[in-house]
């Protein structure tokens, strides 16, 4: 499968999808791991993939989203941001607001 209808088909098959190094338990960078924070402190269900176990997504991602960084989270489809944004988003409340509009 092309690398870009990979990445298509995750997105399609999450509202909420966290592109990160490791995972929520195990996040292996500490930026994967503030997003995972916000994110958890928010309550809502959410996927993750764990760049490290895909390399072809780990690469094609950076082009396909045009953001060089992990991690990436989308909501329902659309690219959010990287760590900063979502951290952000996080004190401010509009990542509560954004993700209670979702259906995960």
């Amino acid at each position: 499968m092309e690398v870009n209808a990979k990445i298509e088909e995750q997105l399609k098959s999450h509202d909420i999808l966290l592109y990160m190094k490791g995972t929520p338990d195990f996040p292996q960078c500490g930026f994967s791991g503030q997003a995972v924070a916000a994110l958890n402190a928010i309550g809502k269900p959410y996927a993750f993939v764990n760049i490290f176990e895909d390399e072809e997504v780990r690469q094609g991602l950076k082009e396909y989203s045009n953001w060089p960084t992990f991690p990436q989270l989308y909501v329902k489809g659309e690219l959010i941001g990287g760590s900063d944004i979502v951290i952000e988003m996080y004190h401010s409340g509009e990542l509560k607001t954004l993700l209670e509009g979702s259906d995960s």
